[in-house]
């Protein structure tokens, strides 16, 4: 038997969770355009006879500016620490010295490092022959592999090489595991997913979603979820003129769930106003946002 941690690792924004559920077969992590999608660290599982794969999406790297944020970089340092393999992605756009200080741990790690340069569709043959030399000098070390997340251009190849990588060791989670996350972590991230969608600014930054009830029965699941925002202002914005604005997050959240659990879903979605839950311990903890 064959397993490993490969863990993905990178700045907000190139790809990583696209990639995640490209490598997993499965939609586990939200993917949108906006950064800073993934504020925690997803593990997918792939497993067949011979091996188990356990993939973790992490939110991108960035300096933090309050305490969500703290979390969410201690997030990102974890999949350094237990990683087998690791999984750097970049892309064609971004500056390769971004968050020097994050590269500067990767560049001393002794497992095998693969760095993946995301989006080559949105790039040339010498722009990226020029991104390639660029990395070389800052990973020495690294396997360099070009990738499109998005159309699935050499995801196979990467498959490949991580199944050539995997060491000799038992399972980790039992076989028919796909996540290490319960049913109400994917209610809660699909909500926010659809705000994310949905409203501009930072409406999306200020949101927490929080699952109150889960019930289910054989054919249909009945949740009460609720959106925290910090300001009443957001919670005015969050619902809209005469209630559509929400109504509208709501019905495409569930037509979402109903895809992903496959059951009928009674979902009622409520809003309150939590100031400052991004910079406090305790309201971070009751969210999940405990790396440890």
């Amino acid at each position: 038997m064959k397993s490993e941690f490969v863990n993905i690792v990178g700045n907000p924004n190139v790809g990583k969770s696209t990639l995640m559920n490209q490598l997993v077969g499965e939609r586990i992590s939200i993917a949108t355009f906006k950064a800073q999608t993934t504020r925690h660290r997803i593990m997918g599982i792939v497993n067949t006879p011979e091996m188990q794969i356990v993939f973790s999406d992490t939110p991108g790297v960035l300096k933090p500016n309050y305490k969500l944020q703290e979390s969410m970089l201690a997030f990102s340092e974890s999949a350094l620490q237990d990683a087998d393999v690791l999984l750097y992605v970049t892309d064609v756009v971004e500056n390769p010295e971004k968050n020097m200080d994050f590269l500067a741990k990767v560049q001393k790690m002794t497992i095998p490092v693969l760095l993946l340069i995301n989006k080559i569709d949105e790039s040339d043959q010498k722009a990226l022959g020029d991104i390639v030399e660029k990395w070389h000098g800052l990973l020495p070390n690294a396997e360099i592999l070009p990738i499109s997340a998005k159309n699935k251009f050499g995801v196979d190849m990467l498959l490949k090489r991580i199944q050539e990588l995997l060491p000799e060791s038992p399972a980790y989670f039992d076989k028919d595991q796909l996540t290490d996350k319960p049913a109400r972590f994917f209610v809660s991230e699909i909500i926010r997913e659809k705000i994310l969608l949905y409203y501009d600014k930072e409406i999306p930054y200020s949101v927490e979603v929080a699952v109150e009830q889960f019930k289910e029965d054989e054919k249909h699941i009945h949740i009460n979820a609720i959106i925290y925002v910090e300001r009443d202002s957001q919670k005015g914005i969050i619902i809209g003129h005469q209630g559509v604005a929400l109504k509208k997050v709501s019905t495409e959240a569930r037509k979402s769930l109903e895809k992903f659990f496959g059951k009928s879903i009674f979902l009622e979605v409520f809003v309150k106003v939590d100031k400052d839950w991004r910079s406090s311990v305790r309201e971070l903890n009751n969210f999940g946002y405990n790396p440890e």
